[in-house]
């Protein structure tokens, strides 16, 4: 019997709010509609982002190494593997960015990682998500749909990568065995101009996984607008970093509803 999600039944297993690091060049930074010419940089030391993060009461934090996800294989690993060393068992870290082998995402789940996103090599290939969901076990494992002009593309950063539908895409990989998904309307990510919830809504109604929600999250509204939806999380990026959105303060609205972050 296929596994079928609700929204309903997401709340009771916890919201995760899920702060973003992204790194290139052993810097933290934002793309901009996942392109790599408009770029902003806000920090030097992802170690200490990371703490502040933890500081403020995150139980997860999203680690993208764009360095890796551009080259097709890790190249920030030591500064993921620094992250993870830095805040210890207090947060939870989410690993993305380039893991396209069974070896890549093995050191990285190695290395302290609790969940690895793998999303390139998934849409390629759906049988290399289902191998890793084998190996390591679905609550391990995320597969990202990174969607631009209505398909999940691979290399999402790149214009004019091929796509398929997205609930499709997350079929094929549900039957898999992949649980929980990450979405990312590409147009609107790094934008702070809101998710994009019909998209968020579409997923979520096929009852197949658990989605977590990324690109535009800007405001609280935004965060809880995700979750109302059945969503069972939300990444956090820009607007952290640029004063929009207060971490603290988001959590503990979150909370406030009755779920976890």
């Amino acid at each position: 019997m296929l596994k079928r999600y609700h929204g309903k039944a997401a709340s009771a297993s916890g919201f995760e709010l899920l702060p973003a690091i992204d790194l290139r060049g052993g810097r933290v930074v934002r793309l901009r509609q996942g392109d790599f010419a408009r770029e902003t940089a806000y920090a030097d030391d992802p170690v200490a982002v990371a703490r502040t993060f933890a500081a403020a009461g995150a139980r997860w934090i999203h680690i993208v190494d764009l360095d890796g996800a551009r080259a097709g294989e890790p190249v920030q690993a030591g500064v993921v593997d620094a992250i993870v060393a830095g805040i210890g068992a207090r947060v939870s870290c989410q690993v993305a960015g380039g893991l396209r082998t069974p070896d890549a995402v093995a050191a990285v789940l190695a290395a302290g990682a609790a969940r690895v996103v793998v999303g390139t090599a998934a849409l390629r290939d759906p049988a290399f998500a289902g191998e890793l969901v084998r190996v390591h076990g679905a609550t391990r494992i995320v597969v990202a749909l990174d969607v631009r002009d209505g398909l999940a593309i691979g290399e999402g950063w790149r214009d004019g990568a091929g796509g398929v539908d997205p609930t499709i895409a997350l079929a094929r990989l549900a039957d898999l065995g992949v649980e929980t998904f990450a979405a990312t309307a590409i147009d609107r990510d790094g934008l702070l101009e809101g998710p994009d919830l019909d998209l968020l809504g579409r997923l979520v109604a096929l009852g197949r996984g658990r989605i977590i929600a990324s690109g535009g999250v800007s405001s609280i509204e935004d965060v809880r607008a995700t979750r109302a939806i059945g969503c069972v999380g939300a990444i956090v990026g820009r607007a952290l970093y640029e004063g929009r959105l207060d971490l603290g303060t988001a959590l503990e609205a979150v909370r406030g509803t009755g779920a976890e972050a």
